[in-house]
């Protein structure tokens, strides 16, 4: 069983963090259908350690599925940083994630996310902050660099592993490309070389289980983290277990069960059937009517209209198959980029 600190994971297949979709119940959903380990999405430092009652929602998690329970924050201060992770250490978390990798402006401006690749000794020092404020496994997220210029992740890498860092996740694209052009995965390797004994986990253009597992065949990373690949299809966790993929009986009951598991936590009716849209374009996506359907369901508030809705197009065996609709179907997964 591959290892992640102290914690033996059944498989090498990790869910990505994603910010709006790494939310409870999806990484439940993930973890039934064999994901080894699902991180939240990343959580205010700043939040957390002033205790702000909506940050604070986002550590709710399922104590009897979540096992590891690994938690993802974000900052550029070690101190705040270590509070916070003190605060998810007494909600739970037996995991403390690092973004170092977030491309967005709103958190790098803050020298959050991959503006940490622009300060490598601040980004040690915050493992080891953690470390010593809480004694959890830390693992930490990266890119490759900046830009093209400064494509540092060998020093990144040093720093952190010499900061006691547990596992390291690489995306092998700059902050400049965003998710633009291909991932490089000669990085991952290239990593995998110079530092052979940190459990490594590479992540990008993973789009079905042969990309998986080719990645772990060509890069000899330890683990693969899965993300716009799972959205809408959670069961590629599965198929990379050797499992069938989804009928269109199960699809619908998935849907359908989401969809309340997104009511409760949201607690909102209203908030959470507009939030829960994007979730339903992306289970829709490529199968025949999904146009129709997106315009239909994104017209409906009442969680009882829309569960009409779920049941009328995936309860058949047409909605499992592609057709010109679903062909000519925007890619909704690529809004996450």
């Amino acid at each position: 069983m591959p290892q992640l600190g102290p914690y033996s994971l059944p498989n090498p297949y990790i869910l990505a963090p994603m910010a709006g979709v790494s939310e409870m119940p999806f990484r439940v959903i993930a973890f039934r259908l064999g994901a080894a380990l699902c991180p939240t999405e990343l959580v205010s430092s700043q939040g957390l350690m002033r205790a702000n009652q909506r940050t604070l929602k986002y550590l709710r998690y399922d104590a009897q599925v979540e096992r590891p329970y690994s938690l993802q924050i974000y900052g550029g201060e070690p101190e705040a940083m270590a509070r916070a992770a003190e605060v998810g250490k007494a909600s739970g978390a037996q995991i403390i994630d690092i973004n170092m990798g977030c491309p967005v402006k709103k958190v790098t401006k803050n020298g959050a996310g991959s503006a940490l690749l622009c300060d490598v000794p601040r980004a040690g020092a915050i493992v080891r902050a953690i470390r010593e404020a809480t004694g959890l496994p830390v693992t930490c997220k990266i890119r490759s660099g900046w830009d093209a210029r400064n494509r540092n992740y060998l020093q990144m890498a040093a720093s952190l592993q010499e900061a006691g860092c547990a596992a390291l996740a690489i995306h092998p694209r700059t902050r400049e490309q965003g998710y633009s052009g291909q991932a490089d995965w000669s990085v991952i390797a290239d990593l995998k070389r110079h530092f052979p004994e940190l459990p490594l986990i590479g992540n990008g253009d993973v789009r079905t289980p042969e990309d998986a597992r080719r990645m772990l065949e060509s890069t000899g990373c330890d683990f693969v983290m899965i993300g716009r690949a799972a959205l809408g299809n959670p069961w590629i966790f599965r198929e990379l277990l050797g499992g069938p993929p989804a009928t269109p009986r199960e699809r619908c009951a998935l849907v359908l069960e989401h969809l309340r598991a997104h009511l409760d936590f949201m607690g909102d009716p209203l908030g959470a059937v507009r939030s829960f849209r994007k979730q339903l374009a992306w289970y829709a996506h490529g199968l025949y009517g999904a146009a129709a359907f997106r315009a239909e369901v994104n017209a409906l508030d009442l969680p009882s209209a829309v569960e009409d809705c779920v049941r009328r197009f995936f309860d058949s065996a047409d909605a499992d198959l592609a057709g010109p609709d679903g062909e000519q179907d925007v890619d909704y997964r690529a809004a996450l980029g």
